[in-house]
């Protein structure tokens, strides 16, 4: 199960009989080893064929694809296209100032790679060895990445705006041998001290050999016995670093999400597998052709920098932009008067920025030349109408495809959305629409039993594995087998008004009730509804369900790890509504 969330399945419109698209997807769901074998051996270089297609059971949490094949993923993104087109721009570095971006040629990051790439080396890092890079977007974390890759290292990227606390959990977890980070990150203007969250951190993290500090600016920072300047050692390096070849189910990186318990879970992701899928939602999600200026401004941080700002685009050859600083940075408009600097052809980024954006004056938009966008994409949470349609007529003046990608961590890429799909097939507002190759959706009921039929509603699953998906959660496989391979309770609904009218809190609430009946399902309506003035937050505006979980469970002592809450007061106050709300309900019975 790839999700636990509750939605009406749509059913869209086929394509046209005998199309492109229709017989791709045809032959995923007939006969999905098949297709995986055949794109697989077609897109990827392989050191040595794969023997085995797949060798998977959901019920173990056991997913292996292309089994007995090697590759190596930084070969795949850098050394296929320098041998090709060495002076073709793999990066397009949006630094935080506008008018300043750099452009990286596939030559400069294979160089850089394989310098970085022997310094770790140099430094004892070999393969199986799990490195944390904690650095703001910018050329040389994409190296960083990259390297970790070649020398067959397993990196964990930790988002540079994490505390020092939060850091540390995901280096112990990790067992990390070696930090790369930078002196420190500039974004909306600012400066964040990023070593001195580095330091406080190892402390903590004895399995921390060396720290690698490169540097975004020219403050000086303090070095201690186990900080290294990264510039400076590779200055002394070849740039030459053969690629290790990799197993096909060795781990490639391994990216942290909070977890139902507080400690972080470490979702995996292996070589081929993940490559492979990233690639290819890349290319057919957002009508990628070669030459089209790619522009995700997610960061590096997150699983949308992974599959879309690095592996993806780069394992297509393609030229993507790293997005250093904010959607309102110095002003408003300031995507889009990157899109018309760079010439971006897609442009993928989240709802909660679209949402921002909209209250300002459409001529923040509409100042500036978008006549080079030829998808819009939204990621990261589901995107309300309001938000849609803004986009899709303000920036994209109606001319633009506009995708609403249904996908997580977990799931390696995007697994729902709109494209691929023929030229004018129908996209529904706000609606991700069509499985991609190999994503069998199905609708479960509370138990986990199947719900067949049209026009039905239940719990939205993935019913067949597929070469993307995560493989397990580090050291603890048996929670990941638990977490999604398994029925889970009914919900607990926390709600927070917008505006207090006429209705009481107990109309609202009854409506609630109907809504859920209606819109989903009568077994899908909660049996408990509290009402709450916020909810927390991380920093990125996501919402923390598992401290709400641990709230609605009476766990409220063992809340793990809130570091990355925006405001953690917020988490007092939902405390002190819910045992209020318990009090009333014991009263009652």
């Amino acid at each position: 199960r790839a999700a636990r969330c509750r939605v009406v399945l749509a059913r869209p419109r086929a394509p046209v009989p005998g199309s492109k698209w229709q017989e791709l997807r045809e032959l995923s769901e007939r006969a999905p080893e098949r297709f995986w074998d055949s794109v697989a051996k077609e897109r990827l270089l392989w050191n040595k064929p794969f023997e085995q297609v797949a060798d998977c059971d959901m019920r173990q949490g056991k997913i292996r694809w292309f089994l007995g094949g090697q590759l190596n993923v930084s070969a795949n993104c850098l050394d296929v296209h320098v041998a090709r087109a060495p002076e073709r721009v793999a990066l397009l570095w949006e630094r935080d100032e506008p008018g300043s971006e750099v452009k990286v040629t596939y030559r400069e990051l294979l160089e850089t790679t394989c310098r970085l790439a022997n310094t770790l080396k140099r430094h004892g890092v070999r393969k199986g060895d799990r490195v944390a890079i904690y650095m703001p977007v910018s050329p040389i974390a994409v190296a960083a990445m990259l390297a970790c890759a070649r020398i067959g290292a397993v990196h964990t990227v930790v988002f540079a705006g994490f505390s020092a606390e939060a850091l540390a959990g995901r280096i112990e977890d990790a067992q990390c041998k070696a930090v790369i980070t930078c002196n420190q990150g500039v974004r909306g203007g600012r400066t964040i001290n990023l070593k001195t969250t580095v330091d406080t951190a190892v402390k903590s993290c004895p399995s921390v050999r060396n720290v690698f500090v490169a540097h975004r600016t020219e403050c000086k920072v303090p070095m201690g016995p186990l900080d290294i300047f990264l510039e400076e050692e590779m200055a002394k390096e070849s740039t030459s670093c053969p690629p290790e070849p990799m197993e096909s189910e060795d781990m490639l990186f391994m990216l942290y999400t909070s977890g139902s318990t507080g400690k972080p879970k470490g979702i995996v992701h292996t070589q081929a597998g993940y490559l492979l899928y990233a690639a290819l939602t890349h290319q057919y999600v957002f009508d990628y052709h070669p030459g089209d200026v790619f522009g995700c401004v997610a960061d590096i941080g997150w699983v949308t920098g992974h599959s879309y700002v690095v592996y993806g685009p780069l394992c297509n050859g393609a030229t993507t932009v790293l997005f250093e600083s904010t959607p309102v940075y110095p002003n408003p408009g300031r995507y889009w008067e990157t899109v018309q600097r760079l010439g971006i052809n897609q442009f993928y980024g989240a709802p909660t920025a679209i949402r921002l954006l909209l209250k300002y004056d459409e001529n923040w938009v509409k100042k500036y030349d978008r006549s080079s966008l030829k998808t819009l994409g939204s990621v990261g949470e589901p995107i309300n109408r309001e938000a849609w349609e803004w986009f899709y007529h303000v920036v994209g003046d109606g001319k633009c495809p506009l995708v609403d990608t249904w996908w997580q961590t977990e799931t390696g890429g995007v697994c729902i959305a709109p494209q691929p799909a023929e030229d004018g097939a129908e996209i529904l507002p706000a609606m991700a629409m069509r499985p991609f190759f190999g994503i069998q959706p199905t609708l479960m009921d509370e138990k986990g039993k199947e719900i067949r039929g049209n026009d039905v509603s239940g719990a939205l699953c993935i019913s067949q594995t597929w070469p993307g998906m995560a493989r397990t959660i580090y050291g603890d496989h048996q929670r990941f087998v638990d977490a999604y391979f398994k029925p889970y309770p009914v919900p607990f609904a926390f709600v927070v008004l917008k505006e207090v009218g006429s209705s009481s809190q107990s109309q609202v609430i009854e409506e609630l009730k109907s809504l859920v009946a209606a819109k989903i399902a009568k077994y899908a309506v909660p049996d408990h509804f509290l009402v709450v003035k916020r909810l927390p937050k991380t920093r990125s505006g996501k919402i923390m369900r598992r401290i709400l979980r641990k709230v609605a469970m009476g766990q409220s002592s063992d809340l793990g790890d809130i570091s990355t809450l925006d405001d953690p007061s917020v988490v007092t106050e939902v405390i002190q509504a819910c045992d209020h709300y318990r009090s009333l309900e014991s009263k009652k019975n």
